[in-house]
């Protein structure tokens, strides 16, 4: 019979099991395996095996069942069987007894104990597998996988749409340790404590797995989850989410606070958090950012604005951030209708709730597109953030309101990192058709709102734009224009009011910081009027956000028709570069040293500076920091060399964070080819 077989000891193959699943780097020695794929064990028994081979049973959760999927029992077979659970003996005769086995590639995700006839039980974790053709998460394409999944790093988009900024960010899904705690982010879910084994079946799926992530991420539903989001001026009890360089700290610390949330993240924060986890898991996933993205909090697809006679916005819960940053995961979608499947957006930023809680998605991008609002999940959300309306409304002293034109677009320049490559690559086509074009306004149609642009680019009347020069750097003065053109065949007089304030990136409006009002701006027929507004860093300098961002507002009245128009802008002040020389070759477990240079721009002395890098298979999974034992006058320069040991071979992201009581969390990266 099966079960008199004894086993006296076996070995995982732990390493031989990793590099075959591509799982090597996170394995630490345990046997980490992708369901679908055949993995071996070397078995030594103290007898022979009989005919009819051996009993296996495979349980994951803490009621493992048959009913639920989350327990399975099999016998040996001639061959394994990648479809479902199966096991076969392989090898030479006389050789050690190697049992092949193979997970369903449906089967739940999660911590496994495989039982092997009467004495013999093995521990392993199960994951995603993206090169199986029979997994819901299954990519056809090898350079992608090798992005969205294997890689350690990555670049992240902040900034403005007219000025994008690269965020480098240390993913670190491989770090030791990470693997534990993305799996404890799971048992943690208040589904799962609610229901183990129901939550646990639901882990074969990746939408079920994303939208847990999605609400676990934050913590806004006091559900134990990993960050909390802090938008406003100081971090007390916690440090600033720029201060963060990867996810690999912020997840060890939630794991070491016994669960409780790590203080703080923004939005590109809890995007690459989630996106950490999920390449962790075996789902293939990016950040993505969306430029000037709606926040639309009454669900009717429109953001209206109001301004008063300054053009200075007056707040409301209806914001439009400069930037939003999301994550898309790839997966099938067998619960929609055909040709949904894959990209899906996922949101762990909490907003909005969905179904009673604080997370977002997934929905596929091709629903978003084509205006398909009743797939699950949030869909009219996600919608609004790329393609609502925008409606300007002008609020008078008398009470009296006024529409105002403007031209406002939201969902720019959508981006992520390029397969590969240190390049942004623009996706905003896979979310939306071209403003105002046919297809987009049928989308609209689709999603059963029926305004129309309440605006068009028109070649007549005034029109008026803000300029600015290419030079704006944190610490130095320089000059933004208001533009006005006059195409109609008549003299116009007309008030600009043009003014600037500093602005965090999700559009909560700061101080001013410098203003002009013009009551009598003249021009003839084909006219054009420049007018300049000088920005003082003595003024701006203190006002500004950790986000550098200055909005520019001109409102152009025409005193003849009383029509307004009005023209924003947020402009981002760059930091100054960060430079990297490494010393030395790069080469495994070989001490190198990096010698990292940053000039002072800004007109005063930079006190309690510092120096931080990290990187994947750089530096050990954390955080390596160097002080300077001195001020940097205006001018000079910081300069430390900072030492670190490369564990791994290949192209890795040095992660470069200055940070100083004047000049706060200025990033960097270096590529570094570390040789074998």
């Amino acid at each position: 019979m099966a079960q008199d077989l004894e086993l006296d000891a076996w070995d995982l193959q732990s390493e031989l099991n990793g590099v075959d699943h591509r799982t090597e780097p996170g394995g630490a020695g345990r046997l980490v395996v992708r369901r679908g794929r055949p993995f071996s064990l070397t078995l030594q028994s103290g007898g022979f095996l009989p005919d009819g081979g051996l009993a296996c049973t495979a349980e994951t959760g803490p009621q493992p069942s048959e009913q639920y999927g989350t327990r399975a029992s099999f016998g040996l077979s001639a061959a394994v069987d990648a479809s479902r659970w199966s096991a076969a003996i392989t090898g030479a005769p006389g050789a050690p007894l190697t049992l092949s086995v193979c997970a369903a590639p449906d089967a739940p995700i999660g911590r496994y104990t495989l039982t092997l006839g009467r004495s013999g039980r093995v521990q392993f974790i199960l994951l995603f597998n993206p090169w199986c053709t029979g997994d819901a998460v299954y990519m056809e394409d090898q350079r992608s996988l090798a992005e969205y999944v294997l890689a350690q790093d990555g670049l992240i988009y902040r900034g403005s749409y007219k000025h994008p900024v690269t965020t480098p960010w240390n993913f670190g899904q491989f770090e030791s340790g990470i693997l534990d705690v993305c799996l404890r982010i799971l048992d943690m879910n208040p589904k799962h404590l609610r229901n183990p084994g129901k939550d646990c079946s639901g882990r074969r799926n990746p939408v079920y797995v994303s939208r847990v992530l999605s609400a676990m991420v934050n913590c806004n539903d006091d559900d134990r989850g990993v960050l909390l989001g802090k938008w406003t001026a100081g971090y007390e009890g916690g440090v600033s989410p720029l201060s963060w360089g990867g996810s690999a700290e912020i997840l060890r610390r939630w794991d070491a606070a016994a669960c409780q949330p790590v203080r703080y993240g923004q939005c590109w924060v809890f995007a690459a958090v989630a996106c950490s986890v999920s390449r962790a898991l075996g789902i293939p996933c990016r950040v993505v950012t969306n430029y000037l993205s709606a926040h639309d909090n009454n669900g009717d697809l429109v953001i209206e604005r109001h301004v008063n006679e300054k053009g200075e916005l007056i707040q409301s819960r209806e914001m439009i951030w400069n930037y939003h940053c999301w994550v898309e995961s790839w997966m099938t979608r067998p619960d929609l209708k055909p040709d949904f499947d894959g990209w899906q957006v996922s949101d762990p930023t909490p907003q909005e709730k969905s179904e009673g809680c604080y997370c977002c998605g997934p929905v596929p991008v091709r629903a978003v597109k084509e205006g398909d609002l009743t797939f699950k999940y949030d869909a009219p959300f996600v919608y609004a953030e790329v393609n609502a309306d925008v409606v300007t409304v002008m609020k008078k002293p008398d009470g009296s309101t006024s529409r105002v034109t403007t031209s406002t677009v939201v969902g720019q320049k959508i981006s992520t990192k390029s397969v590969g490559s240190d390049a942004r690559e623009d996706i905003t086509h896979l979310y939306k058709y071209p403003e105002g074009s046919e297809e987009e306004r049928e989308a609209f149609q689709k999603a059963d709102h029926q305004n129309k642009l309440l605006q068009q680019r028109q070649s007549g009347g005034l029109r008026l734009a803000i300029k600015v020069t290419s030079d704006m750097r944190k610490g130095c003065d320089f000059d933004v224009f208001a533009v006005v053109t006059n195409n109609t065949s008549s003299d116009k007089k007309c008030r600009l009011v043009f003014g600037s304030c500093s602005v965090s990136y999700t559009g909560h409006l700061g101080d001013n910081c410098g203003f002009k009002d013009l009551l009598n701006v003249e021009l003839p027929p084909g006219g054009e009027r420049r007018v300049g507004l000088r920005l003082n860093y003595s003024k701006y300098g203190g006002l500004l956000t950790e986000d550098n961002l200055i909005r520019l507002a001109a409102l152009l009245m025409d005193y003849s028709t009383r029509e307004a128009t009005l023209a924003v802008r947020n402009i981002v002040l760059e930091n100054p570069e960060i430079k990297v020389r490494i010393l030395g070759e790069p080469k495994e477990n070989r001490k190198l040293a990096a010698e990292i240079t940053l000039h002072n721009p800004l007109p005063e002395t930079l006190e309690n500076c510092c120096f931080s890098i990290e990187g994947a298979n750089l530096t050990a999974g954390g955080v390596i920091s160097e002080r300077l034992g001195c001020s940097v006058g205006p001018g000079e320069d910081a300069k430390v060399t900072v030492y670190f040991t490369p564990t791994r071979s290949g192209l890795r992201k040095l992660l470069v964070d200055f940070n100083s009581d004047q000049l706060c969390h200025v990033k960097g990266y270096r590529n570094v080819i570390i040789g074998k």
